[in-house]
This record gives structure tokens, C-alpha cells and sequence, in this order.
């Protein structure tokens, strides 16, 4: 099979080309698991954070991808849901343990064995993929392929924001950064808590228009003071900067939610400008998003059905796959970047 395969950790500012497109052995079904065609694959932040080496892959090479959309066309014993034929989503949670005290509390994305498509095993920049029959997800008929990829981590985990930020109905809210998640958190609290108005903060104008298009009511750069005091504020920037300049813009015993992975070293240097006053005094809260549960990408994927929640998108091949990341890393964007695959 065709893959874009990354061999070796490596900063995109200085290779523009990480991933090597070659032929790989198709993977091979084991029983309970299903073997999967893919036939898109989003393309997301925490793969650069992977090639660069902020969590990187536990082997290499390594095949990136965890935003998967195929069809099953094989199946190992004891399966029962996904027979050949039946489209899936694939998201980033490959596995847990399913018998620690956080799988069993619902908490799966704690867990000690967490494994994470595309980085602790095989993921979908490639023509095939396989995974275990209760880690992949059906996925609704009104979605496209490539509409449906982003869903599976961009919307998913913007939904999981969403629901740690405690938003109530008609408070404000804050969105700090406004690509790929970003767009889809706005749409869902336009639906979700249509008496609530956004703010978003954002580097360039061209995501700022965007958000504005969208209906935010207010859109300015990430340093700006924002005309009021926000209860919630979800970033889903991949720099520091952004989480200090959100911090002196919630109310009294606000929340900031942090959707991401992992922060680049950029803007490292501006927490050595904290202000105890100005940035955290006053009860403020500060949650972090880590990982995901198959709860939040099932719940979350029937909102999105019933919504419905069409993100926008940007279609590269496979063999672009290096161009797609690129342009990602330089701020290029606008919705969401889908590798079309077969």
C-alpha cells in the first residue's frame, strides 16, 4: 500500500518535506480487529507536534494520522458491529486498558495505557489501517468522507472543551485561535447556547473574518483586551502567548480550557510575565484537554448528525501530505485539511 511515512524527528521551518511517500505492507487483521480502505484522513496539529518531536511517535517510522474515514473490507474473528462494506471513523484514542480505575470511571483518556492512533501505533496517512472493532465508530450517511475526518479529533475534542468549560446559556464565551477546532466549537455553541455571544481572539485577519462570518460578535488580535470580561475562554492555539493574553481577559472565577496536546516552545518566554493580579487572581481556573474517550467521539458524532455540523474543508492528496502540513504550521488556513486517499 501507498503511505507518507516520517522516519525521523525533524523541524518543519527547516524541512518542508518530513514525510517520505512510499509502498508499506497492507496491515494485517487480527482477531477482533477490522482491516479498513481509507478513504480520507485529516490533517491536525499534533502531528506536527509528533515530527517535531513534542510527543513523539513511541517507533520509527511511523505512519501519522488519526482523523480516519474508511470503508471495512476485511475482518478478523469475533466481530460483530462492522461487517465489510459498513463506513468508520477512526479517532485518536487506538486503545486502553479498559480495567484501571480511570477506564472504569469513564475516564479512558487517563489511562496509563492510553494508545494513540498514529503515534503508539500505525495510523491513517496511508491506504489501509486496522483497529480494534471497539475503537472505531459508525458514522453518519449526511457527512462526506472528507467532511466526516475532521470529526473525529477536531470536532470531538472541541466538543470535550465544551463541555469541561462549563459554558451556560447566555454567558459570554472566548475562543483564542480559529482554525480547525475553533470553527467547528463556534458552530456548536451557536447551536448548543444560541443566548451566548463570541469573542475571538486570533493572530491574522483572515481567521478573524472568518469568525466573523461565522457570527462572532467581536474578533481581534490575540493580544487585544476584549470589550468584556468572558466566564469562558477555550484556546486551541499551539503557542504560549496566547494562554497568558486569554488569562487577563475571564471574569472573576472564569475558566480557560486549553485544547491541545502539546505547546510549542514559541512565546515560551511571556510566562515570565505572569501577573499574579492581572492573569490569575480571582479564582480564575485553568483546565487542560488531555486525550479523548470513545463516549465523547459516539456522543459528539450524533450532535454533529443532528446539528448538522459541516466543517469546512481543504482537500490535499496523499502525495501533498508534506504540503497539507506545511501550510498548517504557517498559519495557512481556513477550516479544516483533509487528505483525500482513495
Amino acid at each position: 500500500m501507498k503511505a507518507a511515512i516520517l522516519e525521523g524527528l525533524t523541524n518543519i521551518d527547516e524541512n518542508e518535506s518530513p514525510l517520505k511517500i512510499a509502498e508499506t505492507a497492507v496491515p494485517v487483521v487480527k482477531t477482533g480487529e477490522i482491516l479498513v480502505k481509507i478513504s480520507a484522513c485529516g490533517v491536525c496539529h499534533t502531528e506536527i507536534d509528533e515530527i517535531e518531536g513534542r510527543t513523539p511517535p513511541v517507533k520509527l517510522p511511523c505512519i501519522l494520522g488519526h482523523q480516519i474515514i474508511g470503508t471495512v473490507i476485511d475482518c478478523g474473528k469475533e466481530i460483530k458491529r462492522f461487517l465489510p462494506g459498513t463506513r468508520v471513523g477512526i479517532g485518536w484514542i487506538h486503545s486502553a486498558c479498559g480495567v484501571c480505575k480511570y477506564c472504569l470511571s469513564g475516564k479512558e483518556n487517563l489511562c496509563r495505557n492510553f494508545q494513540a492512533t498514529g503515534r503508539d501505533v500505525q495510523g491513517g496517512y496511508a491506504e489501509f489501517t486496522t483497529v480494534a472493532e471497539e475503537f472505531a465508530f459508525a458514522i453518519p450517511d449526511i457527512f462526506t468522507d472528507s467532511q466526516a475526518a475532521p470529526l473525529l479529533c477536531a470536532g470531538a475534542i472541541g466538543f470535550r472543551s465544551l463541555k469541561l468549560a462549563n459554558l451556560e446559556d447566555g454567558l459570554p464565551v472566548g475562543l483564542t485561535g480559529f482554525g480547525a477546532s475553533a470553527h467547528l466549537v463556534m458552530k456548536m455553541i451557536r447551536y448548543c447556547y444560541p443566548r451566548s455571544e463570541v469573542f475571538v481572539f486570533a493572530r491574522r485577519e483572515e481567521e478573524r473574518r472568518f469568525a466573523r462570518e461565522l457570527g462572532a460578535v467581536w474578533a481581534g488580535d490575540t493580544s487585544e483586551d476584549c470589550p468584556q470580561k468572558l466566564q469562558t475562554i477555550i484556546d486551541t492555539t499551539p503557542a504560549w502567548r496566547p494562554v497568558v493574553e486569554a488569562l487577563k481577559n475571564l471574569a472573576p472565577a472564569g475558566r480557560l480550557v486549553i485544547n491541545a496536546i502539546r505547546k510549542e516552545d514559541v512565546n515560551k518566554d511571556v510566562l515570565l510575565q505572569l501577573d499574579y493580579a492581572k492573569h490569575i487572581w480571582l479564582e480564575k481556573e485553568i483546565k487542560s484537554v488531555a486525550n479523548i474517550t470513545r463516549k465523547d467521539i459516539e456522543d459528539f458524532l450524533v450532535l454533529a448528525g443532528d446539528m448538522p455540523l459541516r466543517p469546512e474543508v481543504e482537500e490535499y492528496p496523499l502525495s501533498d501530505a508534506n504540503r497539507a502540513l506545511w501550510e498548517l504550521k504557517k498559519g495557512k488556513i481556513r477550516g479544516a485539511k483533509v487528505l483525500k486517499i482513495s
